[in-house]
């Protein structure tokens, strides 16, 4: 069975959690913590063990279905899942026809008997009507997470390595759902969340450059939406849509307004210096000093730092990488 953390994706804090969310702990109060840039959810499954409640936001289609089916509290029969699951794993692929997965992404992300039944399991969870809102979610999270385990890439989808043979290895396995009890899963742009958002401690880690995660995961986007757009690129993505002013010139204004919104006791901002990258698309759209100064506008701020690696995709290379976190308490 697939954990929370079980998948590949750029940014995630799991090496870092422990650092982090001891950090909060030592200085900062409150009963409700909010993660709402909250990616791979990491940070917010350590606070749900830490808060009474919890909200969690991410703008991203296949994250914020990946929060409701491992933590919201909605029934569900296990035995009906994995009898669903057991069945297409039983299935030959070379039964199954073509489809929207395999004509776009066989071959390229997936092996195409692979990419088949891929294809093939989506289609029918979406004409599916024996599963309820909570199983459905489950077992196409539990696609999202044994597909990302053998795609044909560095762990994007913005590109797809060139072989001339991608060995058949698809094992569709069910996630283990940790269900939170006091939870509010959202999927807004953060700078509206904020302006209604009501909590004691706010954690934000947003994009630190250029690179828009909606395209980087568009081919899980697309699975999860199920919309079938036309593909386009050697990527093969869909038309642009959900992009983030955070990976934009525009960001420094965006987290300024953002943090003015804010209504809470403490805020908590991870970021890294990532800023004097030679590759144009890691830099940072807003500089430390930048979010320093933001940060002191609203209250008392500390900068915390931590050596840690960092996503290469060739062409970043510097030394002495850092993540820092910023701590406030709200005036």
């Amino acid at each position: 069975m697939f954990n929370l953390g079980n998948r590949r994706y750029i940014g995630s804090k799991a090496d870092l959690s422990d650092w982090i969310m001891d950090l909060i702990q030592e200085n900062c109060t409150g009963d409700t913590f909010a993660d709402i840039f909250a990616g791979t959810a990491i940070i917010s499954k350590k606070a749900a063990q830490k808060y009474s409640k919890l909200i969690i936001n991410d703008f991203l289609y296949s994250n914020n279905i990946i929060y409701k089916a491992f933590f919201d509290n909605n029934d569900w029969d296990k035995e009906k899942v994995e009898k669903y699951i057991n069945k297409w794993n039983k299935k030959n692929s070379n039964t199954l026809e073509d489809n929207y997965f395999s004509k776009n992404f066989g071959g390229k992300f997936f092996n195409r008997d692979d990419a088949k039944k891929i294809g093939a399991i989506r289609e029918d969870l979406q004409k599916n009507k024996i599963f309820n809102e909570k199983e459905k979610n489950i077992l196409l999270v539990s696609l999202i997470y044994s597909i990302d385990k053998i795609a044909n890439t560095v762990g994007h989808y913005e590109a797809y390595f060139h072989k001339k043979v991608i060995p058949q290895q698809f094992t569709y396995q069910m996630i283990n759902p940790t269900p939170i009890k006091n939870i509010e899963i959202y999927r807004e742009d953060v700078n509206k969340l904020s302006k209604n958002l009501n909590a004691d401690i706010v954690y934000i880690d947003p994009p630190y450059n250029s690179r828009q995660y909606s395209r980087f995961y568009h081919v899980l986007e697309n699975l999860v939406k199920w919309e079938k757009p036309k593909l386009e690129g050697v990527a093969l993505k869909p038309p642009a849509e959900n992009m983030s002013e955070y990976c934009r010139t525009n960001a420094p204004k965006a987290f300024k307004e953002l943090i003015d919104n804010l209504q809470c006791k403490f805020i908590a901002v991870s970021y890294n210096n990532t800023y004097n990258s030679k590759s144009s698309s890691s830099k940072n759209k807003i500089s430390l000093e930048q979010i320093e100064e933001i940060l002191s506008s609203k209250g008392k701020t500390t900068r915390y730092e931590h050596n840690h690696k960092f996503f290469n995709s060739g062409k970043t290379d510097f030394n002495n990488h850092k993540e820092f976190l910023f701590i406030t308490e709200v005036r």
